[in-house]
């Protein structure tokens, strides 16, 4: 029995010599996991959400002022506006990052990752992705305009990521600024209490100091398993001509370091890391990035399609089982043509194409040919703003002149045989005859109006078919409406004259809403008898005949007279609907006649007939660029 009981004691003895040799051996592990813990601990990623003009890129200024992100030498208002066009309509147009060092009373230092979204409705998705990204956001009002469209839309797609909301009242040094008013809508319309408000003004840095204090204790550090495979989701990519594709991460799981082998999940294309780093919003050089961290990854890709927004990156040999949710393909929902005109080519378009695409992997285009214009280029963009975006950058940076037909949506045709087609060239839509029905695009808007406008702003949505599904007072002098409306009646000029009728007060945002089946007939342009492809619209039955007269007769003062007549004809079908004429140029011809048989006179004028009939045979009507644009201006 003692021997036993030695025999136990010495096995006893062994296995806590085994047990304490393994902690030993695992301790430095167990050290590195702790600090890296307590690294994570240390993170705080959030994001700026806003409606347009709020004060979105002058508190970003703010914060990276406070926390010495820049010099005073390096520093400029609206430093992450890095476009021309951003700095000019005052929206941001590309996300951008900057990580912050900030460092709180107790002398703790935290990591802020401030990620920037775009500001307006045609960039939801990124904005959607940017937020994905992050664990806390903050909400900016401002305190003179109120709660507006565009900051309940974002408040949805905060809350739809579970991101800790962060109010602040901007601009409460303006002289029209009311605050109480902004903190009752707070309450009333979004639902956060006025006491989680902080009340400032970013331009004269008024309580900055408070923003960065609850961005650390409001706003959670994020959490991710360190020992579990790579998980990262891209929310941002752009094109470097040196260094190829730079895609902008945020690494939820696992860590990621120079040399990796890495994987694109929805493309399936992988690359060895070249180069790691975070931006301060200048680009700076690490080894390695941990869960919890944004960054950006340089990875020799050429191809922009590879590293689309809201990807996710794994690695090549340890893979995660499941990508990140909320991925898609980037939708197009705006269409028009693209042609050359005066000294630029169409080789001068497609390049030009080419290299903004690098950029900008969410337009798209295909070559097109129209018999009016000649050679160009279909393309397809997210919404009105990001056509109006594209195009001038096409003028600025490529030198381009451009002729754009109308926008135009996609609309669903069933054949009679059955078949669905989708088109997004109303010209290319077939005759009447041969389709069962058409469907349109819809959306339902969200709109903000004082009550004072309301009757102007009601009769505007009825005029363009709107079917009203909700209207509630948000406060004693604001209307919420609800509206489903035809996209197609939505893409020309509807934004300008909502703000027309409601002196700009009133706000607009706007979510797709599916398909709806609807009386659409196709409107073509004739000249001289000539259908041009470049004019035709798809309308509604009851609008087609007011829209056709609107528009001949606008096109017969814009366009050009000639030394033969013209004949402006709108026609569904083969039925001429509406007709104006351009009357010609014309020469005396009987002015060198003193009297005489009137035969002379009746033979001078035959051959001046006769001339101007051969002419408009082989004459070639020029269109403006003004006629294409009286389209947009006859709803």
């Amino acid at each position: 029995m003692t021997k036993l009981g030695s025999d136990l004691s010495n096995f006893s003895n062994l296995t806590n010599y085994f047990v304490f040799a393994i902690i030993l051996s695992l301790r430095p592990l167990i050290v590195r996991r702790c600090l890296k813990l307590r690294i994570m601990m240390k993170f705080r990623n959030f994001s700026i959400i806003a409606h347009i003009d709020h004060g979105k890129s002058t508190l970003a200024d703010r914060l990276l002022e406070k926390t010495g992100a820049l010099s005073p030498r390096e520093f400029k208002d609206q430093v992450l506006d890095t476009m021309d066009l951003e700095r000019e309509r005052g929206i941001t147009i590309k996300a951008q990052t900057a990580r912050l060092q900030y460092k709180i009373e107790s002398g703790e230092e935290y990591v802020l990752n401030l990620i920037d979204t775009p500001g307006h409705v045609d960039f939801t998705y990124e904005v959607s992705r940017s937020l994905a990204a992050c664990e806390g956001a903050l909400l900016v009002i401002d305190a003179s305009q109120g709660v507006e469209a565009q900051t309940l839309a974002n408040t949805y797609l905060a809350l739809q990521n579970d991101l800790v909301l962060i109010p602040v009242i901007n601009k409460i040094d303006l002289s029209q600024a009311n605050p109480e008013l902004t903190l009752e809508q707070l309450e009333n319309i979004i639902g956060i209490k006025r006491e989680e408000a902080i009340l400032a003004s970013a331009k004269k840095g008024i309580a900055i100091d408070q923003i960065l204090e609850s961005i650390v204790v409001r706003i959670p550090s994020p959490e991710g398993n360190l020992d579990s495979p790579l998980k990262a989701l891209v929310f941002d990519s752009w094109f470097d001509s040196y260094r190829g594709v730079i895609i902008l991460v945020r690494i939820f799981d696992g860590t990621v370091s120079t040399g990796t082998q890495i994987e694109l999940m929805s493309s399936g294309a992988f690359y060895e890391v070249e180069e790691l780093g975070f931006l301060t919003p200048k680009p700076k050089k690490v080894d390695r990035l941990i869960a919890g961290e944004v960054g950006y990854i340089i990875a020799g890709i050429r191809e922009l399609s590879h590293a689309r927004i809201g990807d996710t990156v794994t690695e090549r040999n340890r893979k995660a089982v499941q990508s990140l949710p909320g991925f898609q393909e980037a939708k197009s929902m705006v269409f028009c043509g693209m042609f050359p005109a005066g000294e630029s080519s169409v080789q001068d378009l497609r390049k030009a194409l080419e290299k903004l695409r690098l950029n900008d992997s969410s337009f798209h285009y295909e070559p097109e040919n129209s018999p009016a214009l000649g050679m160009g280029f279909r393309s397809g963009f997210l919404g009105l703003l990001h056509r109006e975006i594209v195009q001038e950058r096409l003028e600025r940076e490529f030198d381009l002149n451009l002729v754009t037909t109308a926008p135009s949506v996609n609309f669903k045709v069933t054949r009679k045989d059955g078949r669905v087609v989708e088109f997004h060239n109303p010209s290319q839509i077939p005759p009447a005859h041969e389709v069962l029905k058409i469907e349109e695009p819809l959306i339902e808007a969200l709109i903000i109006t004082p009550d004072q406008y309301l009757g102007a702003v009601l009769k505007l949505l009825e005029s363009r078919r709107g079917e009203q599904k909700k209207l509630e007072y948000i406060s004693t002098q604001r209307i919420f409406l609800t509206y489903h409306l035809p996209m197609n009646e939505v893409v020309i000029d509807f934004y300008n004259q909502l703000k027309s009728v409601s002196q700009g007060y009133a706000s607009m945002d706007y979510e797709f809403a599916g398909f709806r089946e609807a009386s659409l007939v196709k409107l073509d342009i004739l000249i001289n008898r000539e259908v041009v492809d470049a004019f035709s619209l798809v309308v509604h039955k009851d609008k087609a005949f007011a829209r056709g007269k609107a528009l001949v007769h606008r096109m017969r003062k814009l366009i050009p007279r000639q030394q033969y007549e013209i004949s402006l004809q709108a026609a569904i079908g083969k039925r001429v609907i509406a007709r104006e004429t351009i009357k010609p140029y014309r020469k005396d011809v009987l002015a060198k006649l003193y009297g005489g048989d009137y035969t002379r006179k009746m033979k001078l004028l035959e051959k001046q007939k006769t001339g101007k009939k051969r002419m408009k045979k082989i004459g070639q009507v020029e269109v403006p660029q003004e006629a294409f644009l009286a389209l947009l201006e006859t709803k």
